[in-house]
C-alpha cells in the first residue's frame, strides 16, 4: 500500500531533487523511497561508516605526536615565506 507523505523544502533544495531524480530516471518519490530504504530500521543498530581508503591510512600516523598550536602557527609561518 502506498501513501501520500508532503513534505516542506525550500524551494531550491526541491529543484535540486527533481534535476537528480530527472538525472536518474526517477521521480522524486523514488529517491526519497530509495533513501529511506537505506536508513537503518528502528531496532537496528546504525551500520558504522565506511572510511575513505586514504583517510584509512592516515590513521594513527600522529599517535604520540608532541604539536600543539604554536607548532603549527610555526609551520604556516615557515610556508608562507
Amino acid at each position: 500500500m502506498q501513501t501520500k507523505l508532503t513534505l516542506r523544502l525550500d524551494d531550491e533544495l526541491i529543484d535540486q531533487a527533481k534535476n537528480y531524480a530527472a538525472r536518474s530516471g526517477k521521480s522524486v518519490s523514488q529517491v526519497v523511497a530509495d533513501y529511506f530504504r537505506l536508513l537503518p530500521a528502528a531496532n537496528e543498530p546504525a551500520a558504522p561508516l565506511e572510511t575513505a581508503p586514504l583517510t584509512r591510512s592516515l590513521r594513527g600516523v600522529l599517535r604520540g605526536a608532541r604539536l600543539d598550536e604554536a607548532d603549527y602557527r610555526r609551520h604556516l609561518e615557515e610556508k608562507n615565506r
